[in-house]
């Protein structure tokens, strides 16, 4: 295993409770960049080009190894991002029940120069849920910074009835995923 150390390039709290339930040891560098993608790109290309320009703004000095990640949730095809307020969290949430969407983060690894991208889907199923259901987990405060307006790992996971695929895709890092990518940088988790 190579001597490097490892930055997150991200301010999610969430990538951060990841990363240390797996023990990994990291510092925290939040990249500042505008989230402008181009038209066209898929579901992967969207949150890949992200990822990429994350990694890409955090300086580095040589002895270290960036992880940076771009998670969305889509329904239909259409990107649902973090709620604007308690109406937009609770439209999300009823367009949500009753079907499945795709969550999917584009994760990307960068050493110097070296910059590996790749991207994990998951589908997700609400159950169906009512409107005072719904009405009473916005007022908890959760969906308010998160990406669909839930969260899977809190309250929100009651609202799923089924996930096929990784589960820590939905919170915010696939972490099967990144350790295949951070293999390939001869750094190796397990």
């Amino acid at each position: 295993m190579e001597k490097t150390a490892i930055v997150l390039a991200s301010g999610s709290p969430r990538r951060r409770e990841l990363l240390e339930r797996i023990g990994v040891s990291f510092t925290v560098r939040v990249p500042d960049v505008e989230e402008r993608v181009p038209a066209g790109l898929s579901e992967r290309e969207i949150v890949e080009h992200l990822s990429r320009i994350k990694a890409a703004a955090v300086p580095l000095s040589p002895d270290e190894t960036a992880i940076s990640a771009d998670t969305m949730v889509f329904l239909d095809g259409r990107p649902l991002g973090k709620p604007r307020d308690e109406d937009d969290a609770l439209s999300m949430l009823t367009a949500l029940q009753g079907r499945s969407h795709l969550v999917c983060t584009g994760v990307t690894v960068r050493r110097g120069e070296r910059m590996e991208t790749a991207s994990e889907q998951t589908t997700v199923r609400f159950r169906a849920a009512s409107e005072e259901e719904l009405r009473r987990y916005v007022a908890t405060g959760e969906p308010m910074d998160k990406a669909g307006g839930y969260a899977l790992q809190g309250r929100g996971g009651l609202l799923a009835e089924r996930i096929e695929g990784c589960w820590t895709n939905v919170i915010g890092l696939p972490l099967p995923l990144l350790s295949r990518m951070l293999r390939g940088f001869g750094i190796v988790l397990l």
